[in-house]
């Protein structure tokens, strides 16, 4: 504040912004302007410029469909040349800098006793397991690693480049992935990127051949990899990559654009910003919508209740944040405060072309459960979301107050002495092949194959569950999420992960379930699972929609006598 008294700002410019802590700042520092004391009378004024790649005039005349979207054929807007600044004629003292001494005792006091928890990020889901493995002496078919990750230990080069430091080279280190800051360093790394397969003599665009091949797990999986850093920074836009890429298609065709280039799988669409910022202008739904930033990828959210215990509701394959929309505001009426998040790659968070995995999908949880909630949970979740949170509780039991599956993924293994892991493998044109059969099949079908699962409330499969589901199978993205189906196995065991938590359990099961030998697996969980409750609905996959008010009521009766601690009354009840 006063530095900008010293010059005289009058005006503030700002890139707009679609992360809600991040909004927040921006509206804290707007309403400190407004009730201070300026030497011009008047305080700066804000502007705000946004960053599209499309052209458009009006968000709220925006589709939320991305069918619908492509259909305006927008313009594509270009890149704008890096602005100069006048120098500014005020004497300012500037001050020195500060010392690293300083800087720790800076963070030393402003620390929070929540800060205790960042340790817990440090390690991945995959070397956390790795170790629960190793100390409990299960066995497992193959050595986890950090995936998903920005740095690498080992990197197979050419002897030049494993022997010395390449000069000029785009990375700030041998072992990382991410190009590193400058936006010259970025474009020459991306036209080096775009003519991969093109060979070259110069030792640093070599450099980056060698990552691009150890980073490309799937087509196009490299370019986040390599250049998400980059973006997230705003070191390039994604505006120039597009222009970028264009002019090298064009280059190399002789003036054609050619839509099966093999360079454009590589550059995807701000359509997730898109969506993220037609939000912020478009309430739509029962509850406020927000977004926060993971490793780069807009994850959208939501929070209900201000006072109480803290509930995180994790929906299943396929579905977003709304399938809980006549639970949210029941549990938080209920005196808690109530998180639902929509997993990457589905709903309208964003849909990156990355390896999805269950791994990533519990870092995910912890992550927010650390960043955003920043307190203990009781973690709720559906199918795979409710194997997710298994996984999650397993692996950072600190995390979870208690933990309750709703017709979850996954299997109870008696006596396990050995567990088997998925390894991650390369896609295959098969794979992609069949994910794009499935959507087209889910998109003609969807209404159908949803009332399967609702077997004693059909009507609960209504036009906007299924128009939601519909419209994020559109999204740029959404058939590599489909493909991750064929890499599923659930093999780690749900007892396992169980005995992992050591906390309370609830399982509430429909027992009509069409995905599930429900019979069989509640007979499993009594036998081998004995620390569990157990409820029986008579419902299908998905419980919490189809019977919202008995899945309320037993929710808001375990964790009430969670928090006074369980009591047998709950264990004697009668199953509805």
């Amino acid at each position: 504040m006063r530095s900008l008294c010293k010059v005289q700002a009058g005006v503030i410019y700002t890139e707009e912004e679609v992360e809600h802590s991040v909004c927040n700042v921006l509206a804290n520092v707007e309403s400190s302007l407004s009730n201070g004391s300026f030497t011009r009378g008047n305080p700066p004024e804000i502007e705000v410029w946004s960053v599209p790649l499309y052209n458009y005039k009006s968000l709220r005349e925006l589709p939320a469909s991305r069918d619908q979207f492509l259909k305006e054929k927008l313009p594509m807007t270009t890149p704008l040349s890096s602005p100069t600044f006048p120098a500014l004629n005020v004497g300012l003292d500037t001050g020195s800098l500060p010392t690293l001494d300083e800087l720790k005792e800076f963070l030393k006091e402003s620390k929070r006793p929540q800060d205790d928890w960042v340790p817990i990020k440090n390690m991945s889901a995959g070397s956390i397991l790795k170790d629960i493995l190793s100390q409990r002496k299960i066995k497992s078919n193959v050595t986890l690693s950090v995936s998903n990750g920005g740095n690498i230990e080992d990197i197979t080069t050419n002897a030049d480049a494993s022997a010395r430091r390449i000069k000029d080279s785009f990375f700030a280190s041998v072992s990382s992935l991410e190009v590193r800051g400058g936006t010259d360093i970025a474009l020459d790394a991306l036209a080096a990127f775009l003519k991969y397969l093109e060979g070259t003599g110069k030792a640093s665009w070599q450099e980056l051949h060698d990552k691009v091949r150890f980073a490309e797990t799937r087509d196009g999986a490299s370019f986040y990899t390599l250049f998400g850093a980059a973006i997230q920074l705003g070191v390039i836009s994604r505006r120039r990559v597009y222009q970028e890429t264009i002019q090298y298609e064009r280059d190399r065709n002789a003036g054609f654009l050619s839509p099966f280039g093999y360079s454009t799988p590589t550059v995807t669409s701000a359509w997730s910003w898109i969506l993220a910022s037609k939000s912020q202008v478009c309430i739509e739904g029962k509850y406020p919508l927000k977004f926060w930033r993971w490793k780069g990828y807009l994850i959208q959210y939501t929070s209900v209740g201000d006072e109480g215990p803290a509930v995180l509701l994790v929906h299943g394959f396929g579905a977003s944040l709304q399938h809980f929309r006549d639970n949210i505001g029941s549990i938080a009426d209920g005196g808690h405060r109530v998180w639902a998040i929509t997993l990457l790659g589905f709903g309208r968070s964003e849909k990156p072309n990355v390896d999805y995995s269950e791994l990533l999908w519990s870092e995910l949880l912890r992550d927010f459960i650390v960043d955003v909630v920043r307190e203990p949970v009781h973690l709720v979740g559906n199918s795979i979301g409710g194997y997710i949170c298994a996984i999650a509780a397993g692996l950072w039991p600190s995390l979870a107050n208690s933990l309750v599956l709703l017709n979850s993924a996954g299997s109870v293994v008696p006596s396990y002495s050995f567990i088997p892991l998925s390894k991650e493998g390369r896609s295959s044109w098969l794979s992609r092949l069949q994910a794009r059969l499935i959507l087209l099949f889910l998109r003609s079908r969807a209404g159908g194959i949803l009332k399967k699962y609702y077997p004693t409330r059909t009507e609960r499969v209504d036009k906007p569950l299924v128009d939601e589901i519909i419209r994020a199978s559109y999204d740029p993205g959404a058939a590599t999420v489909i493909e991750s189906i064929f890499n599923f196995n659930l093999s780690i065991p749900l007892n396992f992960l169980f005995d992992s938590f050591g906390g309370n359990i609830l399982v509430i099961q429909g027992m009509k379930d069409p995905l599930t030998k429900s019979e069989s697996f509640v007979s499993m969980l009594r036998e081998h699972c004995s620390k569990v409750r157990i409820r029986e609905l008579n419902a299908g996959h998905a419980p919490h929609d189809e019977v919202p008010d008995q899945v309320n009521s037993l929710l808001s009766e375990w964790m009430k006598v969670k928090e006074t601690g369980l009591k047998p009354a709950l264990e004697k009840s009668k199953a509805i």
